[in-house]
């Protein structure tokens, strides 16, 4: 998606940020004194959701920059921390839950950043290790080329060690991430999947080959790496090209360096199924066999998801025997038949990554 059209909230309209990420895009921004009618236009275009990735409204984060990510009590939670520095996403992913997160959907950017390193030196304080990243309400790395947001982490994050940034993309936008002081505090991640769900639910995303060439160019620069494989999609032959997956990420890169690896498989609120039918009409994602889980999205039946789970976690272990890999949002039972453990045999989830974190990015 290309953005067309730029606002910026009257309460910021002589911020620096803002000035600065309408130079760089190019095109005039309108003031609005009131953003609330941004959300009224969009709403009645027939695409609401493929409209508000055009439109972009720069304005100020009211609430929190550091948030607990939206788990559940009912499934396993890493205790992960939101880095919230946007919303929305200008790539188009089929099974976004951001298209019914937000009502409705509009491309954000926070420009009050001296609220959100003012927030950063007091999370720095805290005695418990933070694994934080900004990649949950958009993607890590969308904003490179108007910002110096990722530059400014780095070089904070760099500066201490009781915290972790994890910046998760599905782009290639590191050019200005080579020759930065990071001190293995900042992990590049990309989210992973097969070149078929790549292709047909992913519009607008790099390529897998793509990607891992992406990151053996951040793990040549000695950033540590994380990968996601969420959501994974069940389909006829999913499973070989799964581990075709799996086989060339560990040939582009060490498995050293990797500090995570995480699996899930596709999980929606029932009010997104009808958004993929209009917008992906092609796509049969959602007409898999799905049962309501026990935080109301539909799921995989648990066999199903299990089985795929226990294979990759096999393959893994035989490529890469040493890497941390886990499962999100998933519930004890799970575990134990996929991965052959629970995590509160560990300590815990969050106690697992925090080790991992621990020994990767040389974290006190």
């Amino acid at each position: 998606m290309t953005i067309t059209h730029v606002y910026i909230d009257a309460e910021v309209a002589q911020h620096s940020v803002a000035s600065d990420f309408i130079q760089r895009l190019g095109i005039r921004a309108e003031v609005l004194e009131n953003t609330s009618v941004l959300y009224d236009m969009i709403k009645e275009d027939g695409d609401p959701w493929g409209k508000g990735k055009q439109i972009l409204l720069l304005t100020r984060n009211r609430g929190p920059f550091v948030k607990s990510c939206p788990g559940t009590r009912e499934y396993t939670c890493c205790g992960y921390k939101i880095l919230h520095i946007g919303s929305y996403c200008v790539m188009d992913c089929a099974y976004c839950i951001l298209q019914s997160y937000f009502h409705p959907p509009i491309l954000q950017y926070f420009v009050n950043h001296e609220d959100l390193m003012a927030e950063l030196d007091v999370t720095f304080c805290k005695p418990d290790i933070q694994r934080m990243g900004t990649g949950e309400f958009t993607d890590s790395l969308i904003w490179e080329n108007w910002s110096d947001l990722t530059r400014q982490l780095i070089s904070r994050f760099s500066g201490q060690t009781r915290a972790v940034l994890e910046l998760k993309t599905k782009t290639t936008a590191i050019d200005h991430l080579k020759g930065l002081t990071h001190n293995g505090k900042t992990i590049m991640a990309w989210s992973l999947n097969t070149p078929a769900i790549i292709a047909s639910q992913e519009r607008g995303t790099a390529s897998l080959k793509a990607r891992l060439r992406a990151a053996a160019r951040c793990q040549s620069w000695g950033y540590p790496l994380a990968f996601h494989f969420d959501p994974m999609v069940i389909y006829p032959g999913c499973e070989t090209d799964y581990r075709m997956v799996l086989e060339d990420l560990f040939t582009t890169v060490s498995a050293d360096g990797i500090v995570w690896i995480s699996m899930g498989t596709f999980r929606f609120m029932p009010a997104l199924k009808p958004i993929i039918e209009q917008r992906f009409p092609r796509s049969t994602m959602v007409y898999g066999e799905f049962i309501p889980g026990l935080d109301g999205k539909m799921r995989y039946f648990k066999p199903l998801r299990t089985e795929l789970y226990r294979k990759m976690a096999q393959w893994i272990d035989k490529l890469a025997p040493h890497v941390t890999t886990y499962l999100c949002m998933e519930d004890d039972q799970v575990w134990a038949q996929s991965l052959g453990f629970g995590p509160q045999s560990k300590g815990g989830l969050p106690a697992m990554l925090d080790d991992s974190a621990r020994r990767h990015c040389n974290l006190s």
